[in-house]
């Protein structure tokens, strides 16, 4: 049975060493962290239950497709509700609430831009028929080749690689909070609506279209669930092991790793840490992107993240809500073009104790909140708190309602973490942003081009961020593992 050791416990990893049991494979995993989950860990303080990482749940197919594999289903490992209201977005005098099906969304637009549910419609044919082009023909081929890009069905679609989401939306829609509800989606793929394909508009399907979910405990239960089923195929799961060195022999073959000064021996290893870390863990000869090639890459934004225990119930506010009362424009441009603290930032907040009460003591409300910011800026306590004070004066102006009293206890999350925890290049929250220039063959390899044996998973290869296209990813390396060492 051959070995194989991988680097990183994160969706990806988990995926990849699943595949790699159910083939016949000794899998063993290096967590460098004490909980498995990688960006997706969870905080537990004083009855109240946080995500650390990912929040929303998207694109349920994938996670069936996954478990599928194993002969199971989501649902043999957690319970998953629909969301209703998928989520809100806040406006400086509105608050559009977005429903669980597009009827009622159409609806909803009609209200705010008469005749706006035809184009709609029109819209979400073309981003339905993306998203089936996509996870049909795209997503799950490994990026080796942009001979995969070409199939009969993309080679109609030329011109939705060369426009942009920010166009498509603005051809048919006039209404400025109908255009940052139907540009909002892309985000997840870490670029602005400018920058970002009109072919990903299938964003728009996997929320219009597909819904909201939340698995009963948080997006944490899903990380559970795979450990669950990679212990039950016989993955080792190593925690508080970090990766000091992967190891070469002379003929450039992988041949181990070092972790807590011991050396262990593998034929074949895959990394799902950061991908610019993982090759700072080998010598300079072996690794296939210098530093000025990440320098020049479009990395997805950082996130300040506040974890915020209130001791009664708020009002006025949903499951999911889009803080988009002040200038998108601005904070995009703040984010990618003239890199800074944002003057005043958009912001996101869930409070999963609404719709899953349990992850918080009874009468009382869990709040997460984030603002993204571009990577690799100054983190320190003063502007962690600033920030926070910013948001929540906007927070109780938008929900008529003072909390700040409220508060039993707050921590935060910021750049410094996301480089200390996860080792996370620059600082960066969801990986390299699939931008034209950082598509499919275009992002950095799953399969190293120098060493043999070495691969690569997660959200800085293909397909890009997010959880799903995590998941994906960790087939997609497993696959290739399989391919080339069978």
């Amino acid at each position: 049975m051959s070995k194989v050791a991988i680097i990183g416990s994160g969706f990806s990893s988990l995926a990849a060493s699943c595949y790699l049991a159910q083939a016949g494979y000794e899998v063993t995993i290096y967590e460098k962290n004490d909980t498995v989950g990688g960006r997706a860990r969870r905080l537990i303080k004083d009855g109240f239950t946080f995500d650390i990482g990912p929040s929303w749940y998207w694109m349920p197919d994938i996670f069936e497709r996954f478990f599928a594999d194993f002969d199971k289903k989501p649902q043999d490992y957690y319970q998953l509700d629909k969301l209703n209201p998928a989520y809100s977005v806040v406006f400086e005098d509105d608050k559009i609430e977005i429903a669980d099906n597009l009827e009622d969304i159409k609806a909803t637009f009609e209200k705010v831009e008469k005749g706006s549910s035809k184009p709609l419609q029109q819209f979400m044919s073309k981003a339905e028929e993306n998203y089936e082009i996509a996870i049909k023909n795209l997503v799950y081929r490994p990026g080796e080749s942009p001979l995969e890009l070409i199939t009969p069905q993309t080679a109609k679609k030329v011109g939705a690689f060369i426009g942009n989401v920010s166009k498509d939306v603005r051809k048919k829609f006039t209404n400025p909070k109908l255009v940052s509800i139907l540009e909002f989606p892309v985000l997840f793929l870490g670029a602005t609506p400018q920058n970002t394909p009109s072919f990903y508009n299938f964003m728009n399907y996997a929320d219009f279209g597909l819904g909201t979910w939340h698995p009963k405990g948080g997006m944490y239960e899903v990380i559970l669930a795979m450990e669950k089923l990679a212990k039950e195929l016989g993955v080792v799961i190593k925690t508080n092991s970090p990766v000091d060195k992967i190891l070469v022999d002379d003929m450039g073959r992988a041949e181990g790793l070092i972790t807590n000064d011991q050396k262990f021996l593998y034929p074949t290893i895959l990394s799902g840490a950061d991908y610019h870390h993982s090759e700072t863990l080998l010598p300079k000869k072996y690794r296939q992107y210098s530093e000025s090639y990440w320098e020049k890459k479009t990395f997805a934004p950082s996130s300040l993240i506040f974890y915020v225990g209130f001791n009664k119930r708020l009002k006025n506010i949903d499951h999911h809500n889009l803080f988009f009362d002040t200038d998108f424009t601005k904070h995009a441009n703040e984010i990618y073009e003239d890199p800074k603290w944002p003057e005043e930032p958009l912001f996101y907040a869930n409070f999963t104790s609404l719709s899953d009460p349990e992850t918080a003591p009874e009468g009382c409300e869990n709040g997460f909140f984030l603002i993204p910011l571009a990577p690799n800026l100054e983190d320190t306590p003063e502007l962690r708190e600033e920030y926070f004070d910013k948001i929540m004066t906007r927070f109780e102006s938008r929900t008529d309602q003072t909390v700040r009293e409220n508060i039993i206890f707050k921590e935060s999350f910021c750049v410094n973490d996301f480089i200390s925890e996860y080792n996370s290049y620059k600082g960066n929250a969801y990986g390299m942003a699939n931008t034209l220039l950082q598509t499919a063959f275009l992002r950095p390899n799953l399969r190293s081009r120098k060493v043999k044996n070495l691969y690569f998973t997660g959200q800085l290869t293909v397909p890009g961020p997010g959880v799903p296209p995590s998941l994906i990813s960790g087939k997609l390396a497993a696959e290739l593992i399989k391919k080339h060492n069978s």
